[in-house]
């Protein structure tokens, strides 16, 4: 027998009514002020030095960095993108830096590391072993790794640096991104071929390999964009050489793990 439409009104004014709550407490959540963000009277003069070449409103608004994400910086290095990310997810989201227990060993290297650290506690600062990154399954939303991906090809008896195992890397961070997470890749373009002698040569890569590491590790290639590309670059030419510092040639990737 059809149940009556009097009957079932009341029961679908009930869940309509508990729905609407709902879908307002889960709002799609605020773009940053990366303008405030840049802008911030703590950025070092330094730091503010590379905003021109490393474009920080437009990389981050392309990637899809949010207020209140839980985000990373991996091989944060200077803490640059850190800082900026830290004031653009605001009092809600976190931002993690990683930097290599490898790097910031000398005393004059400790004591800016240590300024870094005192000048924004509201970063989380972490040093692990460069061959062994690790972190909680499901942590981030976002993550960033600028220039430095090609580094997981490298290795330096100076720098005790070992040979890495770029696929256990991305392996593991995959694990550590959560459904639906972002990882944004910058670095420096580079050609075809033995991806380890290039990067010890030139400090570059081939963008084709980055996009199969991650591939391989179940990430989605989402997007990629040329803001940073830069066709007079010369790719035969260590990234530090004064000819091309700072105005590399450079591609930008956004990766995605399945929600």
């Amino acid at each position: 027998m059809r149940a009556s439409p009097v009957i079932l009104c009341p029961a679908i004014l009930c869940l309509a009514s508990l729905a609407a709550p709902l879908a307002a407490r889960t709002p799609n959540p605020p773009a940053p002020d990366y303008a405030a963000a840049i802008s911030d009277a703590k950025r070092p003069a330094e730091a503010r030095a590379l905003d021109e070449s490393r474009k920080p409103a437009e990389t981050l608004a392309f990637l899809g960095l949010k207020r209140g994400m839980k985000a990373a910086d991996i091989m944060t290095g200077s803490g640059y993108w850190a800082e900026i990310m830290a004031d653009a997810v605001g009092p809600t989201g976190k931002v993690t830096a990683f930097e290599p227990n490898q790097f910031y060993t000398q005393p004059e290297e400790q004591k800016k590391w240590q300024a870094l650290v005192t000048r924004r506690p509201d970063v989380q600062w972490v040093r692990y072993p460069f061959e062994a990154f690790s972190a909680p399954a499901d942590s981030f939303d976002f993550t960033i790794i600028n220039l430095s991906y090609h580094d997981l090809y490298w290795q330096s008896e100076k720098y005790g640096i070992p040979r890495t195992d770029p696929a256990a890397f991305v392996k593991r961070l995959y694990a550590a991104t959560k459904p639906g997470g972002i990882v944004g890749i910058v670095d420096h373009v580079g050609a075809a071929g033995d991806t380890r002698a290039i990067v010890d040569k030139v400090h570059r890569i081939d963008p084709a390999v980055v996009k199969a590491d991650f591939i391989a590790a179940g990430f989605t290639l989402e997007a990629d964009s040329p803001l940073l590309a830069n066709a007079a670059d010369d790719h035969a030419k260590l990234v530090f050489d004064p000819a091309v510092r700072g105005k590399t040639d450079r591609f930008l990737f956004r990766f995605r793990k399945a929600g």
